[in-house]
C-alpha cells in the first residue's frame, strides 16, 4: 500500500446512502455530535458521584445513579450510529468531546449529596432541552426516524431529572 493512496482513502467523502441531503447531514450530524459529547460528559459525572455519594441515603443514591449511568452509557451508541447512518462522521476522542460537550465537569474533591443530586437534575433537564433543539432541526429536514428516537431519549432525560427532584423533596405529606 503507498502512502499517497492511504492518504487519499483516510480524507475519502463518505457515500453513505440517504435521501436527507447534504445539508441535513451536515446539520443533523452537528447537533447529535454534541448531544453525544453531553451524554459523554454527563455519564463519568454521572458515575463520579455514584462512587462518591455518602450518608444515610447512600445504598439508594448509589442505586438510582447506577441505573442513571447506565442508561446514558445505553444511548451513546444509538446516536453515533444514528450519525453515521445518516452519512456524518462522529466523536473520535476524549480531546473531541471536550471540545463538544456543554455539560460541566465536576472535580470538586466534596460534594454533598444532595447537591449532587441538584447539579445532575439540573444537567439532566439542560439535556432534554437540547434534545428539543435538535428535534427541531430535524423535523426543519424532515427526519422522522431521528426525532422519533430523540423523543424517547428526551422522556428518559426527563424521567432522570423528576427521579433526582423527588430524590431530593423533603419529607412531608403533599397538599399540606
Amino acid at each position: 500500500m503507498n502512502e499517497k493512496g492511504a492518504s487519499a482513502r483516510r480524507s475519502a467523502k463518505l457515500d453513505t446512502p440517504t435521501s436527507l441531503g447534504e445539508k441535513a447531514t451536515r446539520d443533523i450530524s452537528g447537533a447529535l455530535n454534541a448531544l453525544l459529547a453531553d451524554f459523554f460528559a454527563l455519564y463519568p459525572k454521572t458515575k463520579n458521584f455514584h462512587w462518591h455519594v455518602f450518608g444515610p441515603d447512600f445504598r439508594d443514591y448509589h442505586l438510582l445513579l447506577d441505573e442513571q449511568g447506565d442508561q446514558l452509557y445505553a444511548t451513546t451508541d444509538p446516536i453515533a450510529e444514528r450519525i453515521r447512518k445518516l452519512g456524518g462522521t462522529t466523536l473520535r476522542s476524549i480531546g473531541h468531546i471536550a471540545r463538544l460537550q456543554r455539560v460541566s465537569d465536576n472535580d470538586a474533591d466534596y460534594v454533598t449529596p444532595l447537591d449532587m443530586l441538584a447539579e445532575l437534575r439540573e444537567d439532566n433537564a439542560r439535556l432534554a432541552d437540547r434534545m428539543r433543539e435538535t428535534h427541531g432541526v430535524c423535523e426543519e429536514h424532515g427526519d422522522v426516524a431521528t426525532a422519533s428516537l430523540l423523543e424517547v431519549w428526551i422522556d428518559e432525560a426527563e424521567r432522570r431529572a423528576w427521579f433526582l427532584f423527588e430524590a431530593t423533596r423533603p419529607g412531608e405529606t403533599p397538599g399540606r
